[in-house]
């Protein structure tokens, strides 16, 4: 078990190695979305912000009332969103027009993240950063890193479609298209461990920081 685990670290740092380019390029594409995200939040307009604030308030009663769902089901919800974005991801690789499309989720997911923290932060100041930090970054720190793994590997293996088949014709691809789904896979046992935390973890974290209601009313 440990060899295997070994092995899998040890492939996994010479992949990230040989690809630092295409890492560089895909962090910085969602660093862009997180601050493109959070430069949108300044265009809302106050009804759409009012609209915001009262979903916002009704789900803070709901984690104070504790009323919100059932771990087992936010558990289900989550996976089951996890694995259609990364087996969207994974054929979307497969694929030689599947690049650009690859490139907009990443950037999506960052948008996402940057909204979400900048409306926090400029509706609740130090408390909405504080509850941000607590119901954000956590399993953030695991969803992300395998999105940009997998759109590394999904991009690498896209251009490795067109080298060999339109460009050189260099013959099979089966041995990396292995690696690539393999990959996919490993990407798929880190986010059941970001969903396992988003459901019966990120809750009890909320709850430490949720802001009184009252803010938000």
């Amino acid at each position: 078990m440990k060899a295997k685990r070994k092995k899998l670290g040890d492939t996994l740092r010479l992949h990230v190695k040989n690809q630092m380019s295409l890492y560089l390029f895909i962090t910085v594409l969602f660093m862009m979305g997180v601050v493109f995200g959070a430069v949108v939040v300044n265009t809302l307009s106050p009804v759409q912000k009012e609209g915001l604030l009262e979903y916002l308030g009704y789900f803070f009663r709901g984690l104070d009332q504790n009323t919100i769902a059932e771990p087992e089901i936010a558990f289900q919800h989550s996976m089951g969103d996890h694995l259609k974005n990364l087996g969207l991801m994974w054929m979307l690789g497969l694929s030689i027009i599947g690049i650009p499309l690859i490139l907009i989720l990443i950037f999506l997911k960052g948008l996402v993240i940057g909204f979400t923290v900048g409306f926090l932060v400029s509706q609740l100041s130090w408390r909405g950063l504080w509850f941000a930090f607590l119901s954000v970054v956590p399993q953030n720190l695991l969803v992300v890193p395998a999105m940009i793994i997998m759109a590394v590997s999904g991009i690498y293996f896209s251009l490795l479609l067109v080298r060999n088949r339109l460009i050189s014709r260099r013959g099979t691809i089966y041995p990396e298209f292995l690696a690539y789904s393999g990959l996919v896979m490993a990407m798929a046992v880190v986010l059941v461990f970001a969903s396992l935390f988003e459901a019966y973890l990120s809750p009890v974290l909320m709850r430490m920081a949720v802001p009184p209601v009252g803010l938000v009313n």
